[in-house]
């Protein structure tokens, strides 16, 4: 299955509570519940203004329908097309 990364472009991301990243969290699966299994998040890294998703899709307008049942923005969806990390250069 395709995976993607979601840019989410949320102001003051960095500065969400533990309980408040519980709340998006607990939103997003139970729209992923809803969606079934074609669509997974595996995980998600948040910066100060912004918080980058990786999720499996097998395609793009899954990706933004997902956001938009969980009412979060998908300003930037990018389909992977390659993983690379320091093994890649032995």
């Amino acid at each position: 299955m395709p995976k993607y990364v979601i840019e989410r472009e949320i102001p003051g991301a960095g500065q969400l509570t533990s309980e408040q990243l519980k709340a998006i969290s607990q939103t997003s699966c139970g729209v992923l519940n809803k969606m079934g299994p074609q669509i997974q998040w595996v995980n998600s890294y948040v910066t100060a203004d912004k918080i980058y998703c990786i999720y499996n899709a097998p395609n793009e307008e899954t990706v933004k329908e997902h956001a938009k049942q969980g009412g979060f923005p998908a300003n930037s969806v990018s389909k992977v097309f390659a993983t690379i990390d320091p093994t890649t250069a032995e």
